[in-house]
């Protein structure tokens, strides 16, 4: 790619600063990213490195928008939220507008072991805009699996935490943290809350390692773990070079347990959602409009070109084209695979 005057214009005051100069700006117009989750940092993170000229956005997301999404989820507002948009769908049309130079490929899947190798490849680089464990450790996986460098992050409440990990450069994610955190021990923006500043704060200091690592520095990445409190006005950063595990089952011993599928969930409990997210079991898409047909008889059907949506007695069934349900108003997972069952089918 050679960018002509006109499209490093809109760039200039970037170049103007000189560690990255005109050379820096043309290595981020030819990165390739994938964003794994579209939701509150995945929002800021793909915003920033749109504007920055980033040449290439994957953006891969399960969820749709919805109304409580928009005091934190930047990308998208009221119409997105009321037309049920997939968030990957409704980013893009956002950031097409910011920047049309930048490519921006939207994805409506669930990411995991089955689809993460054809998602991740031919990108530079992995950003983690995930709200579970489970996927952090399968991008964890995939990247020490293929030398593939990510950004880690994570928000609740008022803080939030982020690093920059390179495989065989700095330690990994199983290596500070050799397990998931306990679901019941660990808050969650369902129990605690959520602000849009710590978002925003986390998902820029993301953004710029990124950049940083996309133009060509990475001997100027943070060399640890930031954790910031906005409520109690603290920036903490945390040394990881010694936190390098000598027996490491991911990164030493190379074992890929998340990436290869031995490890993690059918269905999973969905942040601050009082819902439950049911994978496909056969892998076959949806024809949505037979399924919308069958099911008006049952509940209030609505539908667009990406869902359907089921509303029944208490519950709202989602059904996406790849198979998934999100199943709302509950979050016992026996009942939600109950309903799933008697309304979509095993």
């Amino acid at each position: 790619m050679n960018p002509n005057d006109s499209q490093l214009d809109r760039y200039r005051r970037q170049i103007r600063f000189a560690p990255l100069g005109e050379a820096g700006q043309r290595r981020l117009m030819d990165g390739r990213v994938l964003i794994v989750g579209c939701g509150a940092l995945g929002c800021v993170a793909a915003d920033m490195l749109a504007r920055a000229g980033v040449g290439f956005l994957r953006i891969a997301d399960r969820d749709f928008v919805e109304l409580d999404n928009l005091h934190r989820q930047t990308l998208f507002d009221q119409h997105d939220a009321a037309a049920q948009l997939p968030k990957a769908v409704a980013a893009a049309q956002r950031l097409k507008r910011v920047n049309s130079d930048v490519h921006v490929e939207p994805v409506v899947v669930d990411v995991g072991p089955a689809n993460l190798r054809q998602l991740a490849s031919g990108v530079d680089l992995l950003i983690d805009g995930t709200d579970n464990f489970e996927t952090r450790y399968l991008l964890n996986d995939y990247a020490v699996a293929s030398s593939a460098p990510w950004i880690f992050a994570g928000c609740v409440g008022a803080e939030g935490q982020t690093m920059a990990i390179v495989p065989g450069e700095t330690p990994c994610l199983t290596c500070l943290m050799p397990e998931p955190p306990s679901a019941a021990a660990l808050p969650t923006c369902d129990t605690a809350g959520v602000l849009g500043p710590i978002v925003s704060v986390v998902a820029a200091l993301q953004a710029m390692e990124a950049l940083k690592l996309l133009s060509g520095h990475r001997d100027r990445l943070h060399p640890g773990l930031t954790v910031v409190d906005l409520w109690n006005n603290q920036i903490r950063s945390i040394g990881v070079a010694a936190g390098r595990n000598p027996d490491c089952p991911t990164c030493v011993r190379r074992q890929f347990d998340w990436l290869t599928g031995s490890r993690g969930a059918a269905a999973r409990q969905l942040c601050g959602r009082n819902s439950v997210q049911i994978a496909p079991t056969a892998g076959e898409p949806v024809v949505l409009d037979v399924l919308a047909e069958k099911l008006r008889g049952v509940g209030q059907v609505t539908t667009n070109p990406y869902l359907v949506r089921l509303e029944v007695d208490d519950y709202v069934l989602t059904i996406f084209a790849d198979g998934r349900t999100l199943v709302g108003g509950t979050d016992d997972l026996a009942i939600a695979r109950t309903l799933h069952a008697k309304y979509v089918g095993s």
